[in-house]
């Protein structure tokens, strides 16, 4: 309710955003355009750079694009399931579930390259063996855990970029996943399906397990079932008439600005650490009581 335009900007969706155009901008003046990235390369993903220590290339991979297209896709799908993602699980488990998509979904293409380059010789295989670039691992990871929060959820897709086609959200996944199986089963196209596989797999194991670990510094414990919750500072609530004399109570007793300064800005610095499914029944009381507030302003 509080947030300015500057912090609407700070949003790790659009920083994704920029950061990709941005790196697009640098391949083209670096490999001229379409881009063309050598096997070898320092910033491309593949088995051999791997096996040579280029250990960066799990992240720098995925701010590589083929093309225009290519990058405009993968910016499209960021957008449309990192904003509600971001939303829901406070920004740094989204940059966790997206990070670790792209890079899971990197390590399984580059290990079916190595795969292919040691024990076949057929030029199929030989497909997996190629440098790898995008975001779309990441992305794949978006759309799972966004499937996997929110499965009956409609989306409207263009099939063909003509044809309008609703579908739930656990039915997209589903489709992408055998997609992605059969791209990599019979490979047709420079599609990284393996890619894509690796980060989906990984959106579904983030939403469905690690969202439950406690996430604190040194151990991963998990805290029985539900996400972890931080300690906030928020006055004591009035329930009915019988504390209506009491001070501290947050409905009635607070002028505006300082109910939204003590009671509601530590919620909505939860909200963004943590995501609003961390909300307590009481949080959102307040802010429920906060926006009656604002109406009246």
């Amino acid at each position: 309710m509080r947030t300015s335009p500057f912090e609407a900007r700070r949003s790790a969706t659009l920083m994704l955003l920029v950061a990709n155009a941005v790196a697009f901008v640098f391949e083209c003046l670096r490999y001229g355009y379409p881009p063309r990235f050598p096997h070898g390369d320092y910033l491309a993903l593949s088995w051999a750079g791997l096996s040579h220590g280029y250990v960066w290339q799990l992240v720098t991979f995925q701010f590589m694009h083929g093309g225009l297209l290519h990058l405009l896709f993968n910016c499209w799908a960021i957008f449309i399931f990192g904003r509600e993602l971001e939303e829901a699980l406070g920004w740094k488990r989204f940059l966790t579930l997206y990070f670790s998509s792209g890079v899971i979904g990197g390590l399984v293409q580059a290990g079916a390259g190595g795969l292919a380059t040691h024990f076949s010789t057929n030029d199929w295989m030989l497909h997996f063996a190629a440098p790898t670039v995008g975001a779309s691992a990441g992305a794949f990871g978006l759309l799972a855990g966004f499937a996997m929060l929110y499965p009956e959820r409609r989306l409207m897709l263009l099939l063909f970029f003509v044809i309008p086609l609703s579908m739930r959200a656990k039915f997209l996944l589903l489709f992408s996943g055998l997609l992605a199986l059969f791209g990599v089963l019979f490979p047709v196209s420079n599609i990284a399906d393996a890619a894509h596989l690796g980060g989906m797999a990984t959106g579904i194991i983030f939403v469905r397990y690690a969202l439950h670990w406690d996430w604190r510094w040194p151990s991963l414990r998990r805290s029985g079932g539900k996400p972890p919750l931080r300690l906030v500072k928020v006055g004591a609530g009035s329930s009915g008439r019988w504390n209506r004399g009491k001070t501290g109570s947050t409905d009635d007793d607070l002028p505006p600005d300082e109910f939204l300064s003590k009671e509601v800005d530590p919620i909505l610095d939860k909200i963004s650490a943590q995501g609003i499914q961390s909300l307590t029944e009481r949080e959102r009381r307040i802010l429920e009581v906060a926006r009656e507030k604002m109406g009246r302003r």
